[in-house]
């Protein structure tokens, strides 16, 4: 069984797949308590991997499932993996990168927490893509070097709805390496 947070169908708003039709898969729990966190990921209800092909179908026409969270590596195991694929999915997959990634993932997002929270140490070695959150006290140059072959740099939003957009555009226009990533779903008002 798996603690599902919430299955909807919409566009993938960060990063390389921004704009992309898919099915998200919030699973429940975080082992991670960042001080931004903008996603409620405590609630869920239990789902056999079954129960969730058939929500996922039922949720969109699309072939990409987005697994994330909270930290969706508490939960996806490899019969999930493997259940999944079996139903014609690709599988996205948005980690923290604190655990290790059960095999056949399909694509890789990281957004690494190190440099904010407690018991973030980064084990994945390897990425997709790599989306650093710039927020207060977060050093992208550690970062430019990790093996991804995209690496994009987030603003981070604050509660009253402000954002450092602009210091974030500053810096990815001096260190061209990084290409800038935008919350479009928020823009957008979609999920």
């Amino acid at each position: 069984m798996y603690r599902v947070n919430e299955i909807f169908y919409s566009l993938q708003g960060e990063g390389f797949w921004t704009g992309t039709p898919m099915v998200f898969v919030r699973l429940s729990g975080c082992n991670l308590q960042c001080p931004f966190c903008d996603t409620d990921h405590l609630e869920g209800r239990p789902m056999t991997a079954t129960a969730i092909v058939q929500a996922v179908q039922a949720a969109g026409p699309c072939s990409r499932i987005c697994l994330t969270g909270g930290e969706p590596l508490l939960q996806v195991d490899q019969e999930l993996v493997e259940t999944l694929h079996a139903a014609g999915y690709k599988l996205n997959l948005e980690t923290n990168g604190t655990r290790g990634v059960p095999e056949g993932m399909d694509w890789i997002t990281l957004s690494p927490k190190e440099d904010f929270t407690e018991n973030g140490k980064v084990v994945l070695e390897r990425a997709d893509e790599l989306k650093l959150v710039l927020a207060p006290g977060t050093d992208p140059a550690r970062w430019t070097d990790f093996p991804a072959s995209w690496h994009f740099l987030q603003p981070c939003g604050a509660p009253d709805g402000s954002s450092n957009t602009a210091e974030t555009m500053a810096y990815v226009l001096a260190h061209p390496q990084w290409r800038l990533s935008l919350q479009t779903h928020k823009l957008l008002n979609i999920r």
